[in-house]
């Protein structure tokens, strides 16, 4: 599995019944409630914002991430904020510097910006706006205006046009006419907040997957937002809010869409056992970089003889990343193990250029070869790592690219390489010495005849300080190796 992420291209917080314009502040809020205050805006507020999927479509589009074996049901994307309390817990049920109570035991939820009939009719193109105050405290100087009243707001979605319902739809669900109500949005998701500190982790799924298929289209952006029933909750004499940082943080907290899809390859060319199931790889390059095929290539299985395999022809195969074909081979069996076959990968063109057939050779082993099955335990082992493509300490553009192989070695032995382990990776960012933030979660290490890697891609990373941690499940034990790589992403001048 790798991620990718996708950024916000534009947003907004519309405050109820206010031309205020927030564009450009660093933290999202979200409030509700009333406190009599001239600093504090009264009612409620919503955030609205878009994401730029160019990156993923190109990704897609190119086959670095491919739906050819799983469909859309191999990407999963969670739209990602962090809540600006969640370093301390001190904050709990405190005051912000605007005298608003952290809010708490509240849901809020991800909705559709909807067209100007809700599912019907033009879709609502809208604008972020330059403004960063909530309310005008009058500095000026001579480069910055603070405040703003332009577009967008609870009225206006652009200079010339307004939303089609203030706000973008009605809570009370009060329109007769034209207009939106809220039981017209589409609810992508609902998230609850026990604590007030948990950051935003909405599932966009189905959502952004109908998007990337064609399903869904005019999509302008979504909204977070208090459910109506809190939005519409009267006589309180308190406001309540919880905030989040936006996209002009000047934080590593950025707000995005990860996107997790399964590129894993574990081939079993070296460690093809019969009865199995196992997987054959095609590797396509161009002068080293990986390159598609026209199409799909068919994979026939020969025996020793040349002979095919009766079951074992015009096997169809899929496209798991971009240049990386693989074939499943299910029930593979002979009377005399081990004994040499030959995957036989057919019908292989190049932007229109027929190539060759392309004969690789595997060894059948023996049924539970993979098995230690015997009159004593085995005993722990201590690995050791060695990478190559990324340098320990390295500064690395964040325009690039990179493979990094992972030699696994067993620790004072004769630095024997071994693949035959379960490995996976972890990378984060160091916050204030001692918080991990976590980049992206346990991964399992790419397997190949070769050895252990995995690809880094630095284009949608924040410049920082990266850690890379290893873990190794065997011998029922779960080894973790901190920091065994560590190098830094900086900006391309």
């Amino acid at each position: 599995m790798s991620i990718h992420k996708s950024y916000f291209n534009k947003s907004n917080t519309l405050i109820y019944n206010s031309y205020t314009n927030t564009g450009r502040n660093p933290i999202v809020e979200l409030f509700y409630g009333r406190l009599d205050n001239i600093a504090t805006p009264l009612g409620y507020s919503r955030y609205i914002f878009d994401i730029d999927l160019t990156s993923l479509y190109t990704k897609i589009n190119d086959g670095t991430i491919s739906t050819d074996c799983y469909g859309y049901s191999g990407l999963s994307h969670t739209l990602r904020m962090t809540n600006t309390s969640f370093f301390d817990k001190d904050l709990l049920n405190d005051k912000t510097s605007q005298g608003r109570r952290r809010a708490t035991s509240f849901d809020l939820i991800l909705f559709r910006i909807p067209k100007t009939s809700g599912s019907t009719g033009a879709p609502q193109i809208w604008d972020s706006g330059v403004g960063y105050d909530y309310y005008d405290f009058g500095i000026t100087n001579l480069n910055d205006r603070a405040f703003s009243q332009r577009p967008t707001n609870w009225f206006e979605r652009t200079t010339i046009s307004g939303w089609s319902t203030n706000g973008i739809y009605r809570n009370n669900n009060s329109i007769t006419g034209s207009g939106v109500n809220y039981s017209a949005i589409t609810i992508v998701d609902v998230q609850h907040f026990e604590f007030g500190d948990e950051d935003i982790e909405f599932d966009m799924t189905n959502e952004i997957n109908s998007i990337l298929s064609g399903g869904t289209t005019g999509t302008t952006g979504w909204g977070i937002a208090y459910y109506p029933q809190i939005e519409n909750i009267s006589g309180l004499t308190e406001n309540y809010s919880v905030g989040f940082f936006s996209p002009h943080t000047q934080t590593f907290y950025e707000p995005f869409l990860e996107t997790s899809y399964n590129d894993l390859i574990v081939d079993d060319r070296n460690t093809f056992y019969a009865g199995n199931n196992n997987n054959l790889y095609l590797y396509a390059f161009d002068n080293g970089n990986p390159i598609n095929l026209d199409s799909n290539p068919t994979v026939d299985i020969l025996d020793i003889n040349g002979d095919p395999v009766s079951g074992m022809t015009a096997l169809t195969t899929c496209l798991v990343t971009k240049g990386i074909y693989k074939v499943e081979i299910n029930g593979l069996s002979s009377t005399s193990i081990p004994c040499l076959y030959n995957d036989l990968w057919k019908g292989l063109s190049i932007n229109g250029v027929t190539i060759s057939d392309v004969e690789n050779e595997f060894v059948l082993l023996q049924t539970g070869g993979n098995f230690q099955i015997g009159s004593s335990d085995s005993k722990p082992k201590i690995y050791g790592f060695h990478f190559d493509g990324v340098k320990q300490n390295e500064k690395v553009l964040n325009t690039d690219i990179r493979k990094v192989n992972v030699t696994i070695k067993e620790a004072y032995t004769a630095n024997q390489p071994i693949n035959k382990v379960d490995a996976y990776y972890r990378i984060y960012v160091k916050e204030g010495g001692k918080t991990e933030v976590q980049v992206q979660d346990w991964t399992k290490i790419n397997k190949t005849t070769d050895g252990y890697y995995f690809v880094f891609d630095t284009t949608d990373k924040i410049p920082n300080e990266y850690f890379v941690d290893i873990k190794v499940i065997t011998d029922k034990n779960t080894d973790t190796y901190k920091r065994e790589l560590q190098f830094q992403i900086v900006n391309k001048k």
